[in-house]
């Protein structure tokens, strides 16, 4: 193998780790924002879990977060829920950083 084949191996390498451990932290996020929302709707037990569950999910639909803040935003409509979408943007922000940081520690 030459040095360039090295490096072009390891850069392939760099990126399917980057992109596994970001689809990771959005998951780990989601799961976050679930529970929050599910704290925020009286859930307790196992409904937390199912619902947080149900968030997670909802992400494998569509690139990008419109699919788990349409989820969301309907369920925290149907709950009667004073939440705002800017709300749940702001916090999917912040717990997208925290979910990374879980991560690392876990690493």
């Amino acid at each position: 193998m030459t040095t360039f084949d090295g490096r072009e191996k390891a850069f392939e390498d760099k990126f399917a780790h980057d992109e596994a451990m970001m689809f990771k932290a959005r998951a780990r996020r989601n799961r976050l924002l679930g529970e929050w929302l599910a704290a925020e709707f009286g859930l307790s037990g196992d409904e937390v879990k199912a619902y947080a569950a149900s968030v997670v999910k909802a992400d494998l639909e569509e690139e990008g977060d419109e699919d788990v803040i349409r989820k969301v935003m309907k369920d925290i409509e149907a709950k009667g829920v004073d939440i705002s979408r800017h709300r749940v943007e702001k916090h999917l922000d912040e717990l997208f950083v925290e979910a990374k940081a879980q991560l690392m520690r876990e690493v």
